[in-house]
């Protein structure tokens, strides 16, 4: 692994000082630590799992190389016996996970993994860190898809996305909950998501008249090109992209669409649509963007607006109404016994788990119940393995599996757990058996 890709210096300190401690005092044995969400963000009710890919292949790779052995040691903080215990060190332990695009609802495991717990320490700051913000955004895109009326959408969120990383993982969160494309090309090239573009006020105002600006641009696009057409007078911008669609079709090519940015979108849309319907040229698309989230987007389809689809930026982006989750990475089992907290509002459960869930005869999710992972519960198991000393299994692989997944799963989810505003929350129980566990730690602990 590259130094520009090596990422196991990319965690909290205090995992690494922890890491010393257990080495110190021989504490090698193997560990388990379970990741989920404790809680719902305002107007959530389930969660579009996203992530493990990037996860396994940092576990994969996991190595401390020569210069960040050198850092840390300039650090003054290590022992010389750990600095040589962490350049020998390499990810060996068992991962098990819901597959990515599953749906999933709060208090489930997401993924649980097991190492010697110095492994299992370090790796933790990583794995919150890509599993939060991809489930995050997945679960974002997913809302604003529900909400698009059936319209197709695209990720315009790359400018406005914090930071490179992020620009990345929105653009193959956002594709793996349904997005049709990108407007990030890289993004395109590394995840093979489809990229979509259009063009920037900046150009249109480069040329001394809007119309021209058209010419040039289908000049070069003659069989692709999408207009932005509100840079000045948004009517007037229609009126010109129909005299360069007809001069375009004499020339055997076509005019695809033009774009709305700004201004009463509704309205606009109408007017628009009736110069291309009274021009004679209803295959001319509509695309519509400008800051829209999946309020503003069941909006536009409760208007009934015509766009044919939408650009959704920045709030996808950031989800901007809800930027963070209370996500966990907690060890609920060291040496084989099983452990827990019991900190108040942020308490953990014991034992390794599976999430075992139900349907109707429709295929329809009815319930989840959250076990132990060799219980025998009615229904299908969530968790598969995922990792095995080290390795990831086959099936961890495809971005294109995943989005399937998610289209399954998100169709067979009730329509009041969709809601945009206060829907239901889905019935998760917890079997018998993880209850008597966790009672029974509950009781070791009250001796101490």
């Amino acid at each position: 692994m590259s130094k520009q890709n090596n990422l196991t210096l990319l965690t909290d300190l205090y995992q690494l000082t922890m890491a010393q401690s257990y080495f110190a005092e021989k504490r090698l044995a193997e560990a388990t630590f379970s990741v989920f969400v404790r809680s719902y963000p305002p107007n959530r009710a389930y969660f579009v799992c996203a992530g493990l890919d990037d996860v396994l292949s940092y576990l994969e790779n996991f190595a401390f190389d020569a210069s960040a052995i050198e850092y840390l040691a300039a650090q003054k903080l290590f022992s010389e016996e750990f600095l040589r215990y962490l350049s020998e060190l390499r990810f060996t332990g068992e991962v098990w996970a819901i597959p990515e695009g599953r749906i999933i609802f709060r208090e489930e495991p997401l993924l649980e993994l097991s190492a010697p717990i110095i492994q299992a320490q370090i790796v933790e700051t990583l794995i919150i860190n890509q599993l939060h913000v991809q489930t995050m955004i997945a679960t974002k895109a997913a809302r604003c898809l529900r909400a698009s009326g059936g319209r197709p959408l695209v990720d315009f969120a790359l400018r406005r996305t914090h930071g490179t990383d992020a620009g990345m993982k929105v653009a193959r969160a956002s594709y793996l909950a349904g997005f049709a494309g990108t407007s990030n090309v890289m993004a395109g090239k590394v995840y093979g998501i489809p990229i979509v573009g259009t063009m920037a006020h900046s150009f249109v105002s480069s040329f001394e008249h809007e119309i021209d600006a058209f010419r040039a641009y289908v000049r070069s696009f003659p069989h692709n090109a999408i207009l932005l057409i509100d840079t000045y007078d948004t009517l007037q911008g229609a009126r010109n992209a129909v005299q360069v669609a007809k001069e375009m079709a004499q020339r055997g090519e076509s005019l695809i669409g033009v774009r709305l940015d700004s201004g009463d979108l509704v309205e606009l849309a109408r007017q628009v649509q009736k110069i291309f319907d009274d021009a004679n040229l209803p295959g001319v698309k509509i695309f519509g963007s400008g800051g829209l989230d999946e309020y503003d987007l069941a909006e536009l389809a409760a208007a009934d607006a015509p766009f044919d689809s939408y650009g959704v930026g920045t709030r996808m982006g950031t989800s901007a109404d809800a930027p963070w989750m209370d996500m966990a990475y907690k060890l609920i089992e060291y040496d084989h016994a099983p452990v827990l907290k019991l900190s108040t509002g942020k308490g953990s459960s014991p034992g390794r788990k599976q999430v075992f869930r139900r349907r109707d005869e429709s295929g329809n999710f009815v319930q989840d119940t959250i076990g132990l992972r060799d219980e025998q519960i009615a229904g299908e198991t969530l968790l598969r393995q995922a990792m095995h000393n080290g390795r990831r299994t086959a099936w961890t692989r495809s971005l294109s599996e995943s989005r399937n997944r998610f289209a399954a799963d998100f169709a067979a989810l009730p329509e009041s757990f969709k809601l945009l505003r206060n829907p239901s929350h889905y019935p998760v129980e917890t079997s018998q058996n993880l209850a008597d566990l966790r009672e029974r730690t509950i009781s070791k602990y009250a001796v101490h």
